[in-house]
């Protein structure tokens, strides 16, 4: 089930993603995203933030 889920990009902005289209997380120290498309997003959480946020219902 996919959900938006709200992170924030390195610059303080609040971005929503679907947790569908993540493919994978990466810590390289900064969190990247990969998304199904190939772009790659910078955010500030932590991959077990994410992991948590996603499982929030």
């Amino acid at each position: 089930m996919s959900k938006l889920i709200e992170l924030t990009k390195m610059d303080t902005r609040k971005i929503l993603v679907n947790s569908a289209l993540i493919e994978t997380v990466e810590a390289t120290p900064d969190t990247v995203l990969i998304l199904y498309s190939g772009r790659k997003l910078l955010v500030k959480e932590s991959p077990e933030e994410i992991i948590r946020i996603i499982g929030t219902d």
